[in-house]
């Protein structure tokens, strides 16, 4: 940011050299019009009248150190302060010797020293401006009395020129008090503007680092301002100004022209075309012009802070679930085992133990994943590197089910992809998703094999990672219903994996979802988080 400090002590050239080119404009005007009036035929009573040949002079020699000093000033040198105090000295040089050359103080030429004597007071604080006024009343009255001296016929004007000195005096003190007010009021302004700045910059950055996209469109429904969260949400480069909207965002551009239609109306969620990233938009008039300023939210996020408060109380049923129901789940088991041992049972009634203790398991089993899923550990964020951390799991997985690696085929593409997950989650979830591809595989084509694809879109830097099974695929109806709690087409299934699945790639502000596969069976998709977004676990 900037500081008070700085601007005060290094002021922008313009406060200081603008004015002084001003003052020359005003001077290279004044030595112009005597220079005319010198060297033409225009005759103006008692101007030039007493000496006209220094009058000459003092013209063409004044007009030729005005058009100099234009040059220094554009050179800035010598310094400002060096320049003020010469072209004021020269200023009441020229003009005394201007009023001299025609007739005295009586010429009324001694005005112009009032302007040269205020310019400096103005343009040079402190006692300078005294100096000046100081100087032009010792040089006034050292010319009337050379007058008085060089010729007696010259009437006596002393109180004339003492009027005219105090005047000096009185106008040095009043620019020098106006001048310190002014750079009173500059100084203010400067601090003012410094505050300003610092509170631009503050509110920029502040925008810049909000989770939640803002954009700015004018009444022509063009781009004026966006955040980066909008441009990574909405998946677009950095655009030029003035683009429409309808051609960054047509989906956005619809939902705007809806709001301005109707702005009572619940805005709708939308998903633009280049990106997977389902938004909710809000908007508001910006001040008293057409102005629109659009906020965009990522529903991922709300969907989050709301499966926290699921979770939180799932937690809590879990508890009661397990204190109300395992124990009489557990007597129910411990007496189905002892009725099993018995040696009165006939085929009929062994059936009947083995029924009570199938469906007690699959009971244990439901209540196992709901106790899972409420004490889950708080979810830990690291860095894993996708095509070493794949390499090991599929290892790990292909052991534990007792099949060879080859039927697993591996693709990471660019090798060095990564994204941000809680490992040990991760890997739940992909052994849920390797279990059921697997079987599915290998109940229709006989093999359990499967495809996983790391990897990332050309326009888009998000990674996502495919788990393709050549299974038999799944119907619309039941896509529908996939990700639902407790819906299974397995008899044994609890209908509870893909649902856990999805919950933690939601806490990991990742997102599952089913695509059929081109070779027919099933794809799960996982989408990892945008690595351009900022984490707010």
């Amino acid at each position: 940011m900037q500081t008070q400090a700085t601007n005060l002590n290094n002021p922008p050239p313009h406060q200081t050299w603008r004015p002084l080119r001003l003052f020359n404009l005003y001077r290279l005007v004044i030595a112009g019009l005597f220079a005319v009036y010198a060297f033409s035929d225009i005759s103006i009573k008692s101007f030039g009248e007493y000496n006209p040949l220094l009058f000459k002079w003092v013209a063409a020699l004044y007009l030729a150190i005005c058009l100099a000093n234009a040059f220094t000033i554009q050179l800035r040198k010598p310094g400002f302060a060096q320049q003020i105090h010469t072209q004021v000295i020269l200023d009441i040089i020229a003009i005394t010797l201007f009023m001299h050359a025609s007739g005295g103080v009586q010429s009324g030429l001694g005005m112009l020293i009032i302007v040269a004597v205020a310019s400096g007071s103005i343009l040079l604080a402190g006692r300078a401006a005294m100096i000046f006024a100081a100087l032009a009343t010792l040089l006034v009255l050292t010319e009337h009395t050379y007058m008085q001296i060089s010729d007696s016929l010259t009437a006596t004007t002393y109180p004339q020129t003492g009027l005219l000195g105090a005047a000096f005096f009185a106008t040095a003190l009043l620019a020098h008090a106006l001048a310190k007010r002014v750079k009173e009021s500059e100084s203010l302004a400067a601090r003012r503007g410094v505050d300003l700045a610092n509170m631009q910059q503050l509110t920029q950055y502040i925008i810049q680092q909000m989770q939640t996209g803002v954009a700015v469109i004018d009444s022509d429904a063009r781009l004026w301002q966006i955040n980066e969260s909008a441009r990574q949400l909405l998946n677009i480069p950095p655009p030029a100004q003035k683009t429409p909207l309808p051609d960054i965002c047509p989906e956005l551009a619809l939902q705007q022209r809806l709001w301005q239609k109707e702005p009572t109306t619940a805005p709708c969620r939308f998903k633009p075309a280049n990106s997977d990233t389902e938004l909710l938009p809000h908007f508001a008039n910006l001040g008293k012009g057409r102005d629109t300023l659009i906020f965009l939210e990522d529903t991922a996020s709300m969907r989050q802070q709301a499966q926290q408060l699921k979770l939180a109380s799932l937690g809590r049923l879990a508890g009661s679930i397990a204190h109300e129901i395992r124990n009489p789940l557990g007597a129910i088991s411990h007496a189905n085992q002892l009725l099993g041992e018995s040696e009165n049972l006939d085929t009929h009634d062994t059936r009947l133990t083995e029924i009570i203790h199938t469906n007690s398991q699959r009971m244990n089993n439901i209540i196992e994943n709901i106790l899972q899923m409420g004490r889950r550990d708080q979810t830990i964020i690291e860095k894993i590197q996708l095509k070493s951390w794949l390499e090991e799991f599929i290892e790990e997985y292909c052991r534990s089910q007792d099949i060879t690696t080859e039927l697993i085929q591996l693709e990471v593409e660019p090798t060095d992809l990564s994204t941000e997950f809680d490992a040990s989650q991760l890997q739940q979830i992909l052994w849920n998703l390797c279990q059921n591809g697997t079987r599915h595989s290998l109940s229709h084509s006989g093999v359990a094999s499967l495809k996983l694809i790391a990897t990332h879109k050309q326009d888009n830097p998000t990674p996502f990672l495919d788990i393709i099974d050549n299974g038999p695929g799944i119907t619309e109806e039941t896509v529908e219903h996939l990700f639902e709690p407790f819906f299974t087409t397995e008899k044994t299934g609890t209908g509870l994996g893909l649902y856990i699945a999805k919950e933690l790639c939601e806490c990991n502000h990742a997102h599952l979802n089913y695509f059929p596969a081109d070779s027919g069976g099933s794809c799960f998709r996982i989408t990892f988080a945008d690595p351009r977004r900022r984490r707010t676990d």
